[in-house]
């Protein structure tokens, strides 16, 4: 037995307390199962298992699970090269990592071309890390205000990934804020929805959850460490 089935249990379990702790309804959050380096077999456990959207780091990577799987919503999580978009497009239903205009207008001239409307995330690097992708906070409402223009994207809230520490607690700062954050561009940008937060993996996911996460990205908890 693989143990996917009580993993899931586990990670909703802990979902669930998180909710009630912060007054919430588990059906707030989506649990997005991150499959990189997860190989398809392990994935179809899942999905028979009753999860559905997957998250994947790596285009050529997921192209091939998503080709044969068939089946699943997937998310883009991780740096997307703009030579890579069209693919994207093509594959994912969400695209949750966009740092920049330049892969915005890309992303929505390929939508706009395979004829359909791609949601999509800002990511934030709150922190301002080297070693992570996304817009430091200053310049996040210039890529809002430009995507209003953008008929290909529907922008449907932020993402993040805060620095790493094993204890949770220290990424509470980070969410509480990130959730700040968007309730300012929410007021500044009345047309756009910005109701999606994506925030919190393994170790962390509960915090964020109790700061407002919408979407949780979680690998390790349910596929076990990866080799």
């Amino acid at each position: 037995m693989s143990g996917i089935n009580d993993n899931i249990l586990r990670v909703r379990e802990r979902m669930e307390r998180a909710c009630s702790r912060s007054g919430r309804g588990l059906d707030e959050v989506l649990l997005v199962a991150v499959s990189k380096t997860v190989p398809a077999a392990r994935i179809q456990e899942a999905l028979e298992a009753g999860l559905n959207h997957f998250g994947e780091n790596y285009i050529q990577e997921a192209q091939k699970k998503i080709e044969e799987l068939r089946r699943g919503a997937w998310h883009f999580i991780g740096h997307l090269q703009r030579n890579k978009a069209r693919a994207a497009v093509k594959l994912f239903s969400m695209i949750e990592t966009v740092d920049r205009l330049s892969l915005a207008e890309e992303l929505n001239r390929q939508a706009r071309e395979a004829g359909k409307v791609l949601e999509v995330l800002i990511q934030v690097n709150e922190a301002e890390e080297e070693s992570k992708s996304g817009l430091p906070p200053e310049q996040v409402p210039a890529l809002l205000e430009a995507g209003l223009s953008l008929p290909g994207l529907r922008i449907r809230g932020l993402m993040a990934i805060p620095p790493y520490d094993p204890d949770p607690e220290s990424s509470r700062r980070w969410f509480r804020s990130l959730y700040q954050w968007r309730e300012k561009w929410q007021n500044q940008f009345p047309s756009l929805d910005l109701s999606q937060l994506s925030m919190g993996m393994s170790h962390d996911f509960e915090t964020a959850i109790e700061e407002g996460a919408t979407l949780i990205r979680v690998g390790t908890a349910l596929f076990g460490p990866r080799g």
